[in-house]
């Protein structure tokens, strides 16, 4: 899993990037994961698309599926009811549901909802940082 929270930080600062054109250096970093990281990611940065343009005027710059349930793979789809979002300092509950091409880089459809802030007592257990 360290691999992966690395690969996220170090794309967190490439974006936003619109979801129908991640840029080339994103889509080769991307192409060096294994296939359900690389899900993970691509879904990650479709979210924090996703919530920055909603009308909730979030300006997330960290998305973790994995936070307080892991997510739920089938096939090209992912599914989480325990995802987070960083926006402004704050840390605030998410679910999505992220389905990609075969090559899991294209999105074809997405659909997510905004929780709850996540109480700062609770950002330890969930290795939640500022």
């Amino acid at each position: 899993m360290k691999p992966l929270i690395c690969c996220a930080l170090a794309l967190a600062f490439l974006l936003p990037v619109p979801a129908a054109a991640i840029d080339a250096g994103i889509r080769e970093q991307l192409e060096r994961l294994a296939p359900d990281e690389k899900l993970e990611q691509r879904c990650d940065i479709e979210a924090m698309n996703r919530i920055s343009h909603d009308d909730g005027g979030f300006r997330p710059d960290k998305v973790i599926a994995y936070a307080f349930a892991e997510p739920k793979l089938s096939g090209t789809t992912l599914r989480t009811k325990g995802a987070v979002f960083r926006s402004d300092g704050e840390w605030y509950r998410l679910s999505y549901r992220c389905v990609a091409a075969k090559n899991r880089l294209d999105i074809q459809d997405f659909r997510f909802t905004i929780g709850n802030r996540v109480p700062r007592s609770q950002w330890d257990e969930h290795y939640l940082y500022d």
